[in-house]
């Protein structure tokens, strides 16, 4: 008879084993975070940012149910944030465990959030996906929460003529709908409203037959070359826009410039409750 001898918890053996076990995990841990050169200070020896994965490595070793992070990169560099962005995804592929995550960095909710709770003074504005919240916020604040850079916001008026419906704003904007957002107008002819367009859905001016097209002309104020796009910062009346236009797209500044408007991916918001017209 044959059988697996069972370790005396009482014995030297079974915790050399355990600390064994233990010191493993920890180095694990530690090689995740970046940590395995610090395992041997003192608290008072480390920087804010490396407190900060301390108690995120301490977490992960107690395997919880459940983590509560409260704004665990905040002191950390753009570099090292970016990093441990993506540690912590893996952790939570990894790990399958729940993980609520509080922040007021937009680009960690984005990135790390499977679903996302806006809050704005304790009340909660919106709970959905990333790509919900993005692409149908149902209030000017989480239009603006969302997006970097910010979602252009312009007041104005809907007005209709020869059953055409369209939106008149600052610098002489007119902006004709599409019919799948005409159509659901009739409560809004002649008030004022707010139009929401982000950045990408502004463009270059497209060669060719212009019929149809809208558009908005405003002058260039700040030019942002980033490599793979620019952003460009426009003077309409007296609003600033943005768009976010290609790379190798690059106006001057104090010039003249014209951008083309995807009007299928414009917001409205009432201007008194802020809430989404169209949703």
């Amino acid at each position: 008879m044959s059988g697996t001898k069972k370790v005396n918890p009482n014995s030297k053996r079974f915790w050399r084993q355990k600390n064994a076990v233990k010191k493993e995990r920890v180095e694990a841990v530690a090689k995740t975070l970046g940590l395995s050169d610090l395992l041997q200070r003192k608290p008072r020896a480390l920087s804010g940012g490396e407190r900060q994965r301390v108690a995120l490595g301490r977490a992960i070793i107690r395997n919880p149910q459940v983590f509560l992070f409260d704004e665990p990169l905040s002191n950390l560099d753009a570099q090292l944030r970016v990093q441990m962005r993506a540690e912590i995804g893996r952790l939570h592929n990894r790990l399958k465990t729940t993980m609520i995550y509080v922040t007021h960095d937009q680009v960690e909710a984005m990135t790390m959030g499977d679903r996302i709770v806006v809050m704005l003074d304790g009340v909660i504005q919106q709970v959905a996906t990333p790509t919900e919240l993005y692409a149908k916020p149902v209030n000017k604040f989480v239009a603006r929460f969302i997006g970097s850079p910010p979602i252009n916001l312009l007041e104005g008026t809907i007005k209709e003529m020869d059953d055409e419906r369209y939106f008149t704003g600052p610098g002489g904007i007119r902006l004709t709908f599409p019919e799948e957002i005409s159509s659901v107008l009739d409560n809004h002819i002649d008030k004022t409203v707010t139009l929401g367009i982000r950045p990408e859905s502004l463009s270059h001016p497209k060669a060719g037959d212009r019929e149809g097209v809208s558009s908005v002309r405003g002058n260039v104020e700040i030019v942002e070359p980033l490599g793979a796009e620019t952003y460009v910062h426009l003077s309409v009346g007296e609003t600033m826009i943005s768009a976010r236009l290609a790379g190798d797209q690059i106006p001057e500044v104090n010039t003249p410039y014209t951008v083309d408007v995807d009007t299928t991916k414009i917001h409205l918001f009432d201007t008194d409750s802020e809430r989404a017209i169209l949703v």
